[in-house]
């Protein structure tokens, strides 16, 4: 039985460090594909929101999390469940805004970014854009009513 638990340990950081390794040649390509980093980034938003509509079912599924009664919840949900469960990181919340309707997710050690130097020539490339993407089309998928937009 203990080795069962230490092999899930083991898939769930290969498949991060795979999914860091495949997501630097994914920007690669897109960096070819594309004449300016403005169109990657938005290549980047588009993908990570269409992984972010799909991925909900999953998190509801696996995190038996139940229903958020407000937007810090929400926001405590997301940094300490959501991307620890995933990514392997918990971001520190920050920065809300006077109507507690915004908030910033601060990453101080972002896994994407391992394995990678970008060229100075894409300097307005958003290269973690894929998060900020799948961070909106899963809130949209919970709750349509608030503008992720």
């Amino acid at each position: 039985m203990s080795r069962q638990a230490g092999r899930g340990t083991e898939s769930k950081k290969m498949n991060s460090e795979l999914f860091t390794l495949t997501y630097g040649a994914l920007v690669t390509q897109l960096c070819k594909d594309y004449e300016n980093d403005e169109d990657v980034n938005k290549q980047l938003d588009k993908m990570g929101y269409n992984i972010g509509v799909r991925l909900i079912e999953d998190f509801l599924a696996r995190s038996n999390v139940g229903r958020c009664h407000d937007f810090r919840e929400t926001a405590d949900v997301i940094a300490k469940i959501a991307f620890k469960m995933y990514l392997g990181i918990t971001p520190s919340i920050t920065n809300w805004s006077p109507g507690g309707d915004e908030f910033s997710l601060i990453l101080e050690n972002n896994p994407l970014v391992d394995f990678v130097e970008l060229p100075d020539n894409h300097s307005s490339l958003i290269y973690s854009n894929l998060l900020c993407g799948v961070l909106r089309g899963a809130l949209e998928m919970v709750s349509q009513h608030l503008p992720f937009q």
